[in-house]
């Protein structure tokens, strides 16, 4: 199985316009693979300016956020290169697209590594993020998963959060579980901190 390393992707539209989107990028050697679904803005983008900006962050309120609605996130330019990171990013790399590989669902942009440039030190991993983080990825999958399934990961992820969380990763986690019980009613689904 491949590394995936999960970040916020900035690529742009051809006006200039910077676009924001969580994604997983897949790290295969030398090369990181960036493979939205279609359709998508960021594969739009990719195909008519192929550079990005991957922003590397901690933030749980951040991946919270995107999938439960909020995109406007602020962004700094990068030195001598078109795509924009996440403020909040600890560090970025900037992808420029080498090929693609076609498909109907979702296309490969194989890309270079230009730069990694780090910006704020990693100062160690957080149970309750990666959490809310595992939570967000289920929010973005309601349509495909059973229920159950959803209610046993939540249940399982919420332990995690309960042990290890601070304010900014309780609230993001409130965001994200208030999405799920919007979409996927149920009494088992944890709302609250006890």
């Amino acid at each position: 199985m491949p590394l995936i390393r999960e970040c916020v992707v900035t690529t742009l539209h051809p006006s200039g316009e910077p676009h924001l989107a969580p994604l997983g990028l897949i790290e295969d050697g030398e090369h990181w693979i960036i493979a939205p679904f279609r359709p998508s803005t960021t594969l739009d983008n990719l195909e008519k300016t192929a550079k990005a900006t991957a922003s590397f962050i901690d933030d749980a309120e951040i991946f919270a956020g995107f999938v439960t609605g909020k995109r406007d996130w602020p962004v700094e330019a990068v030195s001598d290169w078109p795509a924009p990171r996440l403020s909040a990013a600890l560090a970025h790399a900037e992808l420029e697209v080498l090929k693609v590989e076609p498909d109907e669902l979702r296309p490969r942009f194989i890309c270079a590594v230009r730069r990694i440039e780090s910006h704020r030190p990693f100062l160690g991993l957080n149970r309750a993020r990666a959490a809310v983080l595992e939570a967000a990825i289920l929010a973005t999958r309601l349509h495909m998963l059973p229920p159950e399934k959803i209610e046993r990961e939540i249940a399982y992820l919420k332990i995690a959060v309960d042990k290890t969380a601070g304010e900014a990763e309780r609230r993001a986690w409130d965001r994200v579980i208030a999405k799920v019980r919007a979409a996927l009613p149920s009494p088992r689904l944890p709302t609250r901190f006890t």
